[in-house]
């Protein structure tokens, strides 16, 4: 899987009981070209398996086009499938690059996972803050 290249990701999933029905996918590292295709396929078993998904940012130190183009294509995903992406604690840099390319206005961003777990957001309909 994931090596401990600072251009990689790494994924850590846990199952959906106790919240809410959404399983807990917690990227950390770098979400870019290099780590997309593993991550992109990683995420499809996540979603056929767990339908409602929540994708913890809070460890994901850059993104770039790749990664977000992963991140969009699973939230496409999830609807198809009848389900539900949420990204939850986007870091400090990673809000940034959410917020500048318009894709806090097309996914579910909340500022901590809880909130994402409950779905109650602590500012605007779609967040871009840390």
């Amino acid at each position: 899987m994931a090596h401990s290249a600072v251009h990689e990701a790494s994924l850590r999933f846990t199952s959906p009981a106790d919240r809410g029905g959404y399983a807990i996918a917690a990227l950390s590292g770098d979400l870019g070209i290099a780590s997309a295709p593993a991550l992109r396929e990683q995420l499809r078993s996540l979603l056929r398996a767990a339908r409602h998904l929540i994708i913890d940012l809070s460890a994901v130190e850059h993104a770039d086009a790749s990664g977000l183009a992963v991140l969009v294509g699973s939230g496409h995903r999830a609807r198809l499938l009848g389900g539900s992406l949420r990204l939850a604690a986007p870091s400090p840099e990673v809000a940034r690059v959410l917020s500048a390319t318009g894709i806090n206005k097309h996914l579910d961003i909340f500022p901590t996972v809880r909130a994402a777990i409950t779905g109650q957001r602590g500012s605007p309909r779609r967040s871009s803050r840390r």
